[in-house]
């Protein structure tokens, strides 16, 4: 998802089940009903630089719908340090939005609280068909066998940006292929107050993008096939220790990282303090930041040398948003129209352009646009190489147990305290303790 989540909160999904199902959503101020909407309340996630500049966005195409549907969309945009905690205190209280973004990894979790409109075939009739849309995206909006929670709205992927100038004074050539060259790369690039490689380390959602992924290339999932954690997995660990050792024992990230959690690493990647950085469709924040396209590259996220397993070479979970609408809004009909427009071809290739993400819907992806070297390396790992997310109801709190596992790991990194297979595994033998039985 966009603009890497700091901290969820450790929430049972599983105790708000009962209730949601029966409170949901939608407009506590009213505004219109099916019969003629007058009004609906929409929570976006913060996509770009900031805030106040999601506003201005959105509320440009918002006036756009209100012109064609005479439906006023009310529009607050949540930082994602807080959209997760909004959306499960609305499915108790039932004082919630009629539409909202989740992130795409959040789609099973929300799904079974009950709270969310079941997208069956008559809903996605209304708004064009499921067909029009990338089958990795809906495969990300619910779990398995279900009618999905939600509707792709934007659609990322993780990628390897890197600074040219740095690079070229370096002598290095091209940027990394593989995590063996990532790491002599950042070695040769980690001097004189620079870094190899910028990181997240106290951010829940980022630590789980970045070792789900090593985890799949080390042959781990951290679910089994029956939903249960498999956090002290060998390959589990091995994946853990791997990517907090870039720290402890490659020393190619900086020992501050370990307390960034709301994208310092792009600010310091933009500053030439660091050479790379893995992230998701990050040329619209370079760009604020003061960024020249030509001063960036991009390339697709390391893989193992020599693995002949295409499953071991997954290198981005698919990362996303969805929008959605609660079950029980008093302007269902409004709010499939609005959903409708949100996901149209042209408003499509309008917002994923500005935020720098892929469409979800497969005709928009044509625009050429989505041709452009950063778009097409993100288009083809969500194509070829990504996976997503354990869709499991229990995602959400496995993002904080286990992302809080890492951040102490990186805590203990960067005091210059040993990380140890042993430590690995006791931290995430911790964390799967704290999973819902």
């Amino acid at each position: 998802m966009r603009r890497l989540r700091a901290a969820a909160a450790f929430a049972t999904v599983t105790a708000l089940a009962a209730t949601a199902s029966a409170c949901g959503g939608g407009s506590a101020t009213g505004g219109g009903g099916n019969d003629s909407p007058k009004s609906l309340t929409y929570w976006a996630s913060n996509q770009g630089p900031n805030i106040e500049a999601d506003k201005k966005i959105l509320n440009a195409e918002l006036k756009k719908f209100e012109q064609q549907s005479g439906i006023k969309v009310k529009l607050e945009v949540v930082p994602w340090s807080d959209l997760l905690n909004r959306i499960l205190a609305a499915t108790t209280s039932g004082q919630g939005p009629d539409v909202l973004n989740i992130g795409n990894t959040w789609s099973a979790s929300l799904q079974a609280t009950g709270a969310l409109l079941r997208w069956d075939r008559a809903a996605f009739d209304a708004i064009g068909g499921r067909a029009r849309f990338a089958d990795s995206a809906v495969a990300a909006a619910g779990a398995p066998g279900k009618d999905p929670a939600a509707v792709p709205l934007y659609s990322l992927s993780y990628a390897l940006y890197y600074n040219k100038k740095m690079f070229a004074d370096a002598g290095i050539a091209k940027p990394p292929a593989t995590w063996d060259e990532l790491v002599a790369d950042g070695k040769r690039l980690s001097k004189g107050g620079t870094w190899g490689l910028g990181a997240e380390g106290a951010n829940l959602a980022n630590n789980i993008h970045q070792v789900f992924v090593l985890g799949k290339q080390h042959g781990a999932d951290f679910f089994d096939a029956a939903g249960k954690p498999t956090f002290t997995s060998d390959g589990a660990v091995a994946a853990v220790k791997q990517y907090v050792d870039f720290m402890a024992k490659d020393r190619i990230v900086a020992p501050g990282n370990a307390e960034y959690a709301q994208n310092q690493s792009l600010r310091d990647f933009s500053t030439g303090r660091t050479a790379m950085v893995l992230w998701q469709a990050a040329a619209s924040t370079f760009a604020a930041q003061g960024m020249k396209p030509e001063e960036w590259g991009v390339a697709p996220v390391p893989v193992p040398a020599g693995t002949p397993d295409t499953a071991r070479n997954v290198n981005s979970m698919v990362a996303g948003i969805n929008i959605s609408v609660f079950k029980n809004t008093r302007n269902r009909d409004g709010a499939l129209k609005f959903v409708k427009f949100m996901t149209s071809d042209e408003e499509q290739k309008i917002l994923n352009k500005t935020y720098g993400s892929i469409p979800p819907v497969k005709a928009a992806q044509q625009d050429p646009a989505f041709g452009a070297p950063d778009n097409s390396v993100l288009k083809d790992t969500l194509l070829k190489s990504a996976a997503p997310l354990p869709q499991v109801p229990e995602e959400s709190q496995f993002e904080t147990a286990v992302g809080t596992a890492v951040k102490g790991l990186w805590a203990d990194a960067a005091a210059g305290r040993a990380v140890t297979t042993e430590s690995v595994r006791a931290a995430l033998a911790k964390a799967q303790q704290q999973m819902p039985k």
